[in-house]
């Protein structure tokens, strides 16, 4: 019996080497079929390569796919052919190895179809739902779901047998159940609607109301329909969610934009028309940083917000203290006056900036960290959004500690409440006016390293946020921090519940009368606060 055993595997030994070309040429027979000009027998021949079993089905099939395959106009030959510098590369599709360059026009691209590519996605989803990466898993389990069709039963069926992970066995349990919602099979299309409701986004509302529509059993449809009124009622709410996140997001860029102007109009009662301007330079400044992190040193562009926040703060606070120890100390007392000084300002920082970098505007990228989104329900929360929200909260917590519990910040409380009481007691009250005016400049400075992120970089981006500032710091209480939070918060979701309504541009419309109404009643705003504004 040994012997047996023995001589048994000698000769598997001696065939394996033959049984492996035969199969090789078996499958290169299969992908020269792909030449042939009819889609049917295509499609018969593209399922036929997906099922052989090759460990080069998937590379040739993604090839063929993205209009890689060529044929040789000579002898026919097939190869994969890409771009790269000057000429084309060329593989093996059955090895993979180089082949070396050559011109297009000795190759002849083989076609591909729009029903083709339909097959051959849903063949590539089969071969890579039992593929070791996890992610390639996820990805073939989502596209298999979108083409929810019923012969990729089996190979689901097959797959979750293998998978042992919780997220991606879920992800192919709905796509079996989208493959299984639109078979004839009552049990299984009972057992469909379960998982798809359990899954409860748009995707699985849209399959079940087309399973609604055909030819389903009564049971199939009751069960359809009642999924269906508990998805939508379910994703009502979570588009409510979605409308506060969007509103606490556009809050947290107010709350940037208007943080610097709490300090300058809310403490010193200055009407800053330049405030949108140095909102201007910190996001050019983050455009420079980056630009010279991009020819210098490329490993760093993860890091270069974090270089241009303290970059902007000084050059934007810099700007601001020249501004007031130029122009504005000669104007206090006269706030319109101070409004046409500033509104001049800020046409020639507008102009100098156009006349520095152009007119266009200016490409400022996102870090890794930045970038991406992720779910949480069905509500999607992207992370530029989030952490800018994050920023927002943590620059208005440090403004807070600096004025609470620094020196400077207690020297600029004494003048804001009694100017010549604190010029008696030794503080040098002219100073504390420029650095208080390039503290609130600085701010706006590294607000706009943040509003870089989600909006142009051009020399008008300052205008676009002006108004708004104004309108939260008057509303949350002229030089109240915690008003200016509640302000930015309360007029930034207001605004996207009313926007789906009446519009973007009817909408701030309405916010603004409902301010000055408002106004009319609470003429200091929500958080009033005595101050040198408010005495003169």
């Amino acid at each position: 019996m040994q012997r047996l055993i023995q001589s048994f595997l000698f000769l598997a030994f001696l065939f394996s080497p033959v049984m492996q070309a035969a199969h090789a040429e078996e499958f290169s027979t299969l992908v020269e079929q792909l030449k042939e000009k009819s889609t049917s027998k295509k499609i018969k021949t593209i399922r036929a390569i997906a099922a052989s079993g090759s460990e080069r089905a998937a590379p040739i099939l993604e090839a063929y796919l993205g209009g890689k395959l060529f044929q040789k106009k000579t002898d026919g030959a097939i190869v994969i052919i890409v771009k790269g510098g000057k000429g084309l590369l060329l593989s093996d599709p059955y090895t993979s190895k180089s082949l070396g360059t050559s011109a297009k026009n000795k190759y002849k691209k083989i076609r591909v179809n729009n029903r083709l590519r339909v097959v051959i996605r849903s063949v590539l989803g089969g071969l890579q739902l039992q593929h070791p990466d996890r992610l390639k898993r996820l990805q073939a389990a989502a596209s298999m779901f979108k083409s929810h069709n019923q012969k990729s039963i089996p190979a689901l069926q097959e797959a979750l047998k293998a998978e042992t992970d919780d997220e991606v066995k879920t992800r192919m349990r709905e796509a079996l159940a989208g493959a299984q919602l639109s078979s004839t099979n009552a049990s299984a299309q009972l057992s469909a609607i379960k998982v798809l409701e359990a899954r409860g986004d748009k995707s699985a509302l849209t399959l079940l109301q087309a399973a609604m529509q055909k030819g389903a059993s009564k049971d199939v449809k009751s069960q359809a329909e009642g999924a269906v009124r508990r998805i939508k009622k379910s994703l009502a709410y979570w588009e409510v969610a979605q409308t506060i996140f969007y509103g606490l997001s556009l809050g947290s860029v107010l709350l940037l934009a208007a943080i610097g102007l709490a300090i300058t109009f809310g403490v010193m009662g200055v009407i800053n028309m330049a405030h949108g301007e140095m909102i201007m330079i910190g996001a050019y400044t983050t455009f420079v940083v980056q630009e010279v992190i991009r020819t210098s040193a490329p490993a760093l562009f993860d890091v270069s917000l974090l270089i241009a926040l303290p970059l902007a703060f000084i050059i934007a606070g810099s700007i601001g203290v020249a501004i007031e120890r130029g122009i504005i100390r000669f104007l206090y007392g006269r706030p319109l006056e101070t409004l046409l000084a500033t509104w001049g300002i800020s046409l020639v920082l507008q102009q100098a900036v156009r006349s520095i970098f152009g007119p266009t505007n200016q490409e400022v990228g996102n870090p890794s960290w930045m970038s991406g989104s992720f779910e949480v329900g069905q509500l999607i929360i992207t992370n530029n959004r989030l952490w800018i929200m994050v920023f927002a909260l943590a620059v208005l917590f440090t403004l807070l500690a600096v004025l609470k519990y620094t020196s400077f910040g207690l020297r600029m409380r004494a003048v804001t409440q009694n100017r010549a009481m604190a010029g008696s007691m030794g503080i040098r009250t002219g100073w504390v006016d420029a650095l208080t005016f390039g503290l609130g400049s600085g701010v706006a400075g590294i607000a706009g390293v943040a509003l870089s992120q989600i909006d142009n970089v051009s020399p008008n981006l300052g205008q676009a946020y002006i108004v708004d500032s104004f309108m939260v710091v008057v509303f949350g209480g002229v030089g109240n921090l915690w008003g200016t939070l509640v302000g930015a918060v309360s007029l930034g979701v207001l605004n996207k519940f009313l926007e789906p309504a009446v519009g973007a541009v009817l909408g701030k419309i309405l916010v603004l009368v409902l301010i000055i109404l408002f106004i009319q009643k609470r003429p200091r705003g929500l958080f009033a606060q005595k101050g040198r504004a408010v005495e003169q």
